[in-house]
């Protein structure tokens, strides 16, 4: 016997057990999504890679080093997407979607990036997230950030910190560019091999830098604060205000620039203290220029997306996961005449929304209530020769032993009652 296929590294099986946690978030996160005025869009997984060489950047390590990138049939050049923004822009773009109107959507999927894989970080994992069209005032950028609070309220996380910077209009990053260059020519010695790369590319990627000799030099590295032009400043000051209004508290992190190169004016991520290094469960800000830079008219935009493995290993940690549902009812039949009444009997009481498992295949009466027993469910119907006769059903509850008998006119009133009051 050869050895069975496993899954790729880096790309999970999401087992049924697992799953209850997943859609508990996907649930309230579509209901908060809604309350805002936010609607689901969906995109393909594989879109032409110079998308993301576009919009990503071409000196990023997600476009040098992470993406999975293939020919196909016909020569073209196609990626995975790591990461979804991109490719809604596009499907923006594409249909129509943003002359002269104001569009609010969300997405939730898999993304791809070929890193090595540990905890919170896999090559399939997955993101929701929102992106809003049109707006150039910082009040939808904390629209945004006032979403993602309103989430995990309904959540019910507490290990959370909001941490916000500004990255100022492109015209103003000039000059912070410039001083940047020149603080970290000055300490070159300091710099690991990725950062001095980066010093005539794209500097500001720097501050984000994982290597501790790095991170201790960032300590004290210029402030993009000091070299923001006076609407960049006053858009900033007006993130902070109406935060600070809305009552959510925040922590300014001059180091903080994001992994890619579209963003500009307000950035932000959510951290948290439970999770080791990979501890941001959720980063975003504003885009102005990724419409442009894609082909569209500028177009203002800011958006968010949340590391879903992430928050759903915070999720358990916290213990706000839900367990996963009970099946309601086993149906237990005896012969073949019973095995068709209980079919009958469970496409109806599947019409009211209540979950059935009808048994299948010939095995003896104790064996089909040890599988009923097994499935979880609240309730066996017990169809035999009796119950053929009377047009009745025994109702035996698994958990105490009890049992009775009814009717099949009265069964759907009777179990549907049980149900509600074990709830």
């Amino acid at each position: 016997m050869s050895n069975p296929i496993q899954a790729i590294r880096g790309m999970n099986d999401q087992l049924p057990d697992d799953l209850t946690c997943w859609q508990y978030l996907e649930q309230v996160a579509s209901v908060v999504f809604k309350q805002f005025g936010y609607y689901e869009i969906r995109i393909p997984v594989v879109e032409k890679t110079e998308l993301f060489a576009r919009s990503i950047g071409q000196v990023t390590d997600i476009v040098e080093k992470e993406m999975y990138t293939f020919q196909d049939r016909n020569g073209d050049q196609l990626s995975l997407r790591p990461e979804a923004t991109a490719g809604v822009v596009r499907a923006m773009l594409q249909h129509g979607l943003l002359h002269n109107a104001i569009q609010r959507v969300w997405y939730a999927g898999p993304m791809f990036r070929h890193e090595r894989p540990q905890k919170g970080r896999y090559r399939q994992f997955h993101q929701i997230g929102v992106e809003a069209y049109g707006m150039a005032e910082a009040d939808l950028d904390v629209e945004v950030i006032s979403m993602t609070s309103q989430l995990w309220r309904k959540l019910g996380l507490t290990g959370v910190k909001l941490e916000i910077n500004t990255l100022g209009s492109p015209e103003s990053r000039v000059e912070y560019r410039d001083a940047l260059v020149k603080y970290f020519q000055a300490n070159r010695d300091s710099l690991d091999a990725d950062s001095l790369r980066r010093l005539e590319s794209n500097p500001l990627r720097i501050l984000d830098s994982k290597d501790k000799a790095v991170i201790e030099l960032n300590r004290v590295a210029p402030d993009i604060f000091d070299y923001l032009d006076s609407a960049s400043r006053e858009h900033f000051e007006r993130v902070r205000l109406l935060l600070e209004r809305l009552g959510i508290g925040y922590i300014r992190n001059p180091n903080l620039v994001r992994g890619l190169d579209y963003y500009s004016h307000t950035v932000f991520e959510w951290k948290t203290d439970k999770l080791g290094a990979q501890n941001a469960i959720c980063g975003g800000g504003r885009y102005d220029g990724l419409v442009e830079k894609l082909g569209g008219r500028p177009t203002p935009a800011a958006g968010f997306a949340i590391g879903v493995e992430r928050l759903i290993e915070l999720l358990r940690i916290e213990q706000r996961c839900q367990n996963r549902e009970r099946t309601d009812i086993y149906i237990v039949q005896t012969s073949e005449s019973a095995l068709e009444m209980g079919l009958s009997l469970a496409m109806k009481i599947r019409d009211v929304g209540i979950s059935v498992i009808s048994n299948i295949g010939s095995t003896g009466f104790k064996s089909q209530l040890k599988k009923a027993d097994r499935s979880g469910a609240q309730l066996a119907l017990i169809i035999g020769e009796n119950e053929l006769q009377t047009n009745s059903v025994t109702v035996k509850q698994l958990d105490s032993g009890k049992q009775f008998s009814v009717s099949t006119e009265k069964l759907l009133t009777e179990i549907s009652s049980f149900l509600e009051q074990a709830e």
